[in-house]
């Protein structure tokens, strides 16, 4: 056998166990969150927010919302953070240089005045603010306009700078948070103070649900393939993925769709990193840095029970667009952190974590996208076996397909979102399309990603077009009204009535 044959089959073994070991990695991680997911059920018949909310102890929150470009779904989705049950806070909108109606829907829904309010510069940023505006309609509302930066992290920072409150929540504009979701993320923060330094909290895909005045009215799986996919990766990944490694101590990301902070340790490690595209990661690591080096106790914690909604992309090129900057975010966040890479005075996060992320999340890849090329040559040059081949795709897509079942399966057992069987049908279905085809897309979306940072081309937020909450079908042809953006609405009553069919 030449050196070619014999390094391509050496490859596709790497490859196999490769694939065998991610797996079974991700099955690991939902079998300790198994506990935890436990620990939760038995626990909810006894706990209550109530005892949150009404806790005088329950620390004040300021939500930042920053916005590029969001008219389409800006009003209804402040709206619900508006409406939210939780003691005291404020919720502030950073319009990071909009081009289209986004301050002017705000402006008109809140009959918006503009005040005096001079920031205290405790973080940096890059666009120079312009203006604030506060409700005069009473809301707890907080308006910032300034100039974009180009970057979702500075306009964040702008937001962090002009708050109030000892605790700070990052939510994304195209995002809904459901009634009782920032008392439960806030729980761990009133449990242990002196410890709990960040929380995170659940992301779902709101494409294809009834959406009224900002709240989930019926929990539906979209009608659109790409959207469900991203719910089954959401679950797997942002629900069970995140709450094991939570579970370990040693949880590296939380979203920056809702994510719960200390004021005062974001002011310590500098705010977001403007220069970042994975500012939500970024911030997270650095603060786990941070920490650590200094010897001081602390916790990040991942909250499976609250829910935010929001719209996921729903054209390939806008997907692929979000999971190249994420992979580019990923990429920049190894870069600047790699002194704790490997290093026993980081725990886990440097021995485990970070080893982890490099090898599946960041070079996976390439040995993915690379692997299918390897396959087919190894086959056609006579190099691998059909029984090879064979144990290659069930290590490849059978066991990706299994671990995503078991996920979906806790997750249906333990908090029922989808009462639908149609729904349930849909997201093993997405399963299945997800692990044939999709995942070798995304593959070679990510690896464009690193190419780019490797390359060093500009890093930008980029923009990304809402279509708002649209209509969509409850029950026997009838509809939820269309909500956010140009959407038109419907009476209060038909609404009420239709969703109680």
């Amino acid at each position: 056998m030449s050196a070619a044959a014999a390094a391509l089959r050496d490859f596709n073994d790497v490859v196999l166990w490769y694939f065998v070991v991610l797996n079974s990695s991700y099955l690991l991680l939902i079998f300790i969150a198994s506990f935890e997911v436990a620990h939760l059920i038995r626990r909810a018949s006894f706990v209550t927010h109530e005892d949150t909310f009404s806790n005088p102890l329950t620390p004040p929150v300021s939500i930042i919302v920053p916005a590029h470009n969001e008219e389409a779904v800006i009003v209804e989705s402040i709206r619900a953070m508006l409406a939210l049950k939780y003691s005291e806070f404020e919720v502030i909108v950073v319009d990071d240089g909009s081009t289209d109606e986004t301050f002017g829907r705000l402006r008109d829904a809140f009959e918006l005045e503009r005040i005096e309010r001079v920031a205290p510069g405790q973080i940096e940023t890059i666009g120079e603010v312009t203006s604030v505006y506060t409700a005069r309609t009473g809301e707890p509302l907080v308006v910032i306009r300034k100039v974009s930066a180009g970057l979702r992290s500075d306009a964040v920072n702008a937001g962090l700078d002009l708050a109030r409150y000892p605790l700070v929540c990052m939510v994304d504009a195209d995002s809904i948070l459901e009634e009782t979701a920032l008392l439960a993320v806030a729980k761990p923060f009133v449990d242990d103070p002196q410890h709990v330094v960040a929380a995170g909290g659940l992301i779902r895909g709101a494409n294809g649900s009834a959406i009224y005045r900002g709240h989930i009215e019926d929990a539906r799986q979209s009608s659109r393939w790409l959207a469900r996919i991203q719910n089954v990766e959401y679950i797997r990944s942002f629900l069970l993925g995140r709450l094991g490694w939570s579970r370990m101590g040693s949880l590296l990301i939380i979203s920056g769709a809702f994510g719960l902070f200390r004021r005062d340790v974001v002011l310590e490690v500098g705010g977001l990193d403007p220069r970042s595209l994975g500012e939500d990661a970024e911030l997270v690591t650095s603060i786990h840095e941070h920490l650590r080096a200094a010897g001081r106790k602390y916790r990040v914690v991942f909250v499976p029970e609250p829910v935010c909604w929001t719209k996921v992309p729903e054209t390939f090129a806008q997907l692929a667009e979000q999971r190249r900057r994420w992979s580019r975010g990923l990429a920049q966040l190894v870069r600047k952190h790699r002194r704790m890479l490997a290093r026993p005075k980081y725990g886990v996060i440097g021995t485990v974590a970070m080893p982890y992320y490099i090898a599946f999340e960041l070079l996976g890849p390439v040995l993915e996208t690379v692997s299918i090329f390897a396959l087919v040559a190894g086959l056609v040059f006579g190099v691998v076996s059909p029984w090879f081949a064979v144990a290659f795709g069930l290590a490849a897509v059978g066991y990706g397909l299994l671990v995503s079942c078991v996920a979906l399966t806790v997750e249906e057992i333990a908090f029922h979102r989808y009462s639908r069987w149609r729904d349930l049908q849909r997201s093993f279905g997405a399963a299945v399309a997800e692990t044939i085809g999709y995942r070798q897309l995304h593959s070679w979306w990510r690896l464009r990603g690193l190419y780019d940072e490797i390359r060093g081309h500009e890093a930008a937020w980029g923009e990304m077009k809402r279509e708002g909450f649209a209509a969509v079908d409850l029950h026997d042809g009838t509809t939820a009204p269309a909500i956010g953006g140009d959407c038109g609405r419907q009476r209060e009553s038909d609404t009420i009535a239709a969703l109680s069919e």
